[in-house]
């Protein structure tokens, strides 16, 4: 169960409260914040509708918590609700909810994250004559699809020829005034032409700050975005998306395939593996130049310092972040912010470096449960850096 699947959970327990009389509450809301349990928290997730509908159902936030309580523990997917502080509800997830949720993705794939919830709407979009504006409107105009609407853009001035050919923005933007539209999208400009960078490092470096920063374009700025080392979010991203493609030919290689499951062996809930033996018997498409990217120049990813890397304590940030991917999609096209999705891809590739060393055996050890499970989990890691790229116009390549 994703975050936006137990909103609208949540959601509809409250409703149900309403409708059978349980709530007296004149204006629901329209959705539920849930997130990782705060200091005194428990459980997966939490959520204050509590408090929130205390004042209207004049109701102690306890008593609204114990009544939704009741009626989320019937629920499949929900193993426990705690009611903690002055009315937070506290979720805990089955023991497979993991699984369930890798195994969403990878049947979505990189569909993943996509939903109707604008369907039927059309949205104008009008930006200005700028390749920074017209690519901005170019990756809303994307995410916005994702989601079940219907854009339609127009640009104060025809697309430029290299915008089309590098950049890659559709070529049949109509010009127009933008009458009738939300409001132009009017970013800071960049300073300087991003056209040089190519297609893929000039999106990212207009769409990864937020529109109202100014693009790291210009001079010594711009070799940033082509540089293939850990300063660069952009190598980053692809990086760790190009290591599970490389995983995964490696996994078959030894005879072994990605399944769904517990990422530890059972009774072992502390594996750990020191990430110090080579991680791919292939030789190097994926090693990028030496830099601080790797251990030694050319060994696997690891996580600062030389302590061992707890695989099931690291993996659950990732899966946390993979579960959240929907709503930063909801969210994206809801503020007009593609660098809420490009942020948000770069936080999965951090989560992702840890867990990459202990995905295949190491020495002569075996495969097992637990590494199917690891190349699954990097898989579907992989499918949403991929899908995300997709969205903003950017590749993702399988090597590097």
């Amino acid at each position: 169960m994703t975050p936006v699947e137990l909103s609208r959970t949540v959601l509809h327990a409250v409703r149900r409260a309403v409708d059978e009389g349980e709530l007296a509450v004149a204006v629901l809301p329209e959705r539920v914040v849930v997130a990782p349990p705060g200091p005194g928290g428990c459980g997966d997730y939490a959520t204050n509708v509590a408090l929130q509908l205390s004042r209207p159902a004049g109701q102690p936030a306890p008593a609204v918590a114990e009544l939704l309580r009741t009626r989320l523990l019937r629920t499949d997917g929900i193993s426990d609700v705690v009611v903690t502080g002055p009315g937070f509800l506290n979720i805990s997830l089955d023991g497979d909810a993991d699984g369930r949720l890798v195994r969403d993705i990878l049947r979505a794939g990189l569909r993943y994250g996509h939903s109707d919830t604008l369907a039927g709407q059309t949205v104008d979009l009008h930006a200005a004559h700028d390749a920074r504006a017209v690519v901005l409107m170019d990756a809303v105009a994307r995410v916005l699809r994702s989601q079940g609407a219907r854009p339609r853009l127009t640009c104060a001035g025809p697309p430029e020829d290299a915008w089309v050919r590098i950049l890659g923005v559709p070529s049949d933007i109509p010009a127009g005034t933008g009458t009738g539209t939300e409001g132009p999208l009017r970013p800071v400009l960049a300073p300087a032409d991003p056209t040089p960078l190519g297609r893929d490092a000039a999106r990212w470096a207009l769409l990864h700050p937020a529109p109202h920063d100014r693009p790291h374009i210009g001079d010594s700025l711009s070799e940033q975005h082509l540089a293939q080392r850990e300063t660069n979010p952009l190598f980053r991203v692809r990086y760790a998306h190009a290591r599970t493609r490389a995983l995964l030919r490696n996994a078959a290689d030894l005879g072994f395939t990605p399944e769904p499951g517990p990422l530890t062996p059972e009774g072992d809930g502390s594996l750990t593996s020191d990430g110090d033996g080579p991680l791919t018997p292939e030789p190097g498409p994926l090693t990028p130049e030496p830099g601080p990217l790797t251990s030694e120049g050319d060994g696997p990813v690891t996580p600062e310092g030389d302590g061992p890397l707890t695989v099931d304590g690291d993996a659950q940030g990732l899966i946390q972040l993979l579960a959240d991917h929907p709503r930063v999609l909801a969210a994206t096209a809801a503020h007009r912010a593609p660098d809420r999705l490009a942020r948000h891809l770069v936080a999965v590739a951090d989560a992702l470096a840890p867990l990459l060393p202990s995905v295949l055996p190491l020495g002569d050890e075996k495969p097992s449960a637990a590494h199917r499970a690891r190349l699954a989990l990097a898989e579907a890691a992989g499918t949403v850096l991929a899908g995300g790229l997709s969205l903003l116009g950017i590749d993702a390549p399988e090597h590097l």
